[in-house]
């Protein structure tokens, strides 16, 4: 079995998974989140694009109901034992095979947790899983049971955040000889992607933001490159990956010299990031790390050219999204505790003059001091 983690450490996220579904009387839970299946097997696959889902009961017996395609797939890199396979034909409906698997694993008028918030679930298949088990048993949304037991890190899965920031390092210095006047974004994107590949690292969960000019506003990818001015803004979102753990950072890099707004802006940033470093510690919430953003943002003016959220945590995550559940925004009442990946960004896009500035990396909490993934500073980057 291609394993990236010991016997034992599965072992242990079973038991914590089985614990929190006896708190809440969990007979079942059917996941189908990749990374909660990834999380707790080492299942690794795209196949979550197609119906599948693996079925976990209280005692700690599990069952993969997924396609033929990807039997062999789980076999090699997971430690489930029991797969069980929906045959693709016309007309199929896996989720009555899947209330079939159900009712032979006693769990007719049972209490049972769906994972619903997840890429791995389309609104097709809610609606037809809903009208087959919403009167077969006690059907409650578990969308987030796996995902905070994910918040937390073990030592392994910390030396795969610490690897895959390197690699994000890596990619920035691959990408800063190339920012420059006549520089082309589609070099800057094959050297920064080339390089986390090179060094062992896999496919982010999404795809890095590259944007220059009026694009370097964007907060997303889109397609098309262009090559940079003499005076110009190149926009950076990217993350070093590693056993498809993420480490983000965030950048906006001037080309030439920049101009009083883009210094103003990267003050702002610089400012709150550093101000959201002493309340990202046990004892605030990540409400807690929004409100600082939004009251530095506000008290300099910019509160029409931020965003609701200034960051996340990270973890093991598949495509089409590297972020997870648990977000920086108003009113998260979720507490900050030691062993936390989490990616903190400043954005800020004025429209108004044209003028972008990101600044934005990955941390790890502690008891105290929350330390800095990155071996770059939060200095200003021009070329």
């Amino acid at each position: 079995m291609a394993l990236q983690f010991a016997q034992e450490e599965y072992a242990s996220r079973l038991e914590r998974l089985t614990e929190k579904m006896r708190e809440e009387k969990l007979d079942a839970v059917l996941l189908f989140a990749q990374e909660s299946m990834y999380w707790l097997t080492g299942y690794d696959s795209f196949g979550y694009c197609f119906f599948q889902t693996l079925v976990v009961k209280k005692d700690g017996s599990m069952v993969l109901l997924t396609r033929s395609a990807d039997l062999r797939q789980a076999r090699h890199t997971s430690n489930i034992e029991r797969i069980e396979i929906w045959v693709d034909r016309a007309n199929a409906d896996p989720t009555l095979d899947l209330k079939n698997l159900l009712s032979e694993l006693d769990l007719l008028g049972c209490r049972i947790g769906v994972e619903y918030d997840t890429h791995g679930m389309t609104g097709r298949v809610a609606r037809l899983l809903d009208r087959q088990i919403q009167t077969f048993g006690e059907i409650i949304d578990a969308s987030y049971l796996v995902s905070r037991l994910r918040l937390i890190k073990s030592d392994a899965e910390i030396a795969y955040v610490e690897k895959a920031a390197s690699l994000a390092d890596d990619a920035l210095a691959a990408a800063l000889p190339l920012i420059r006047p006549g520089g082309n974004e589609a070099d800057i994107l094959a050297a920064m992607q080339g390089k986390i590949l090179a060094g062992g690292g896999d496919y982010p969960a999404n795809e890095f933001i590259i944007g220059s000019g009026a694009d370097a506003l964007l907060c997303r990818y889109k397609s098309g490159r262009r090559v940079l001015d003499s005076q110009d803004q190149l926009t950076l979102e990217w993350a070093g990956v590693s056993a498809h753990y993420h480490a983000a950072m965030m950048r906006t890099v001037v080309i030439g010299e920049p101009t009083n707004r883009h210094r103003e802006l990267y003050s702002a940033c610089r400012e709150t990031i550093q101000a959201i470093e002493m309340v990202l510690r046990p004892g605030n919430t990540f409400g807690t790390v929004f409100d600082m953003h939004a009251k530095i943002m506000d008290e300099r003016g910019l509160a029409r050219h931020r965003l609701n959220a200034c960051g996340y945590s990270l973890g093991a995550r598949f495509s089409p999204s590297w972020m997870e559940h648990q977000m920086f925004h108003l009113g998260n009442p979720q507490e900050i505790e030691p062993n936390m990946s989490l990616f903190v960004h400043m954005i800020i896009m004025d429209s108004d003059s044209g003028t972008a500035m990101t600044l934005g990396q990955t941390y790890l909490t502690t008891t105290d001091t929350p330390r800095a993934l990155s071996r770059y500073g939060l200095d200003f980057i021009s070329a």
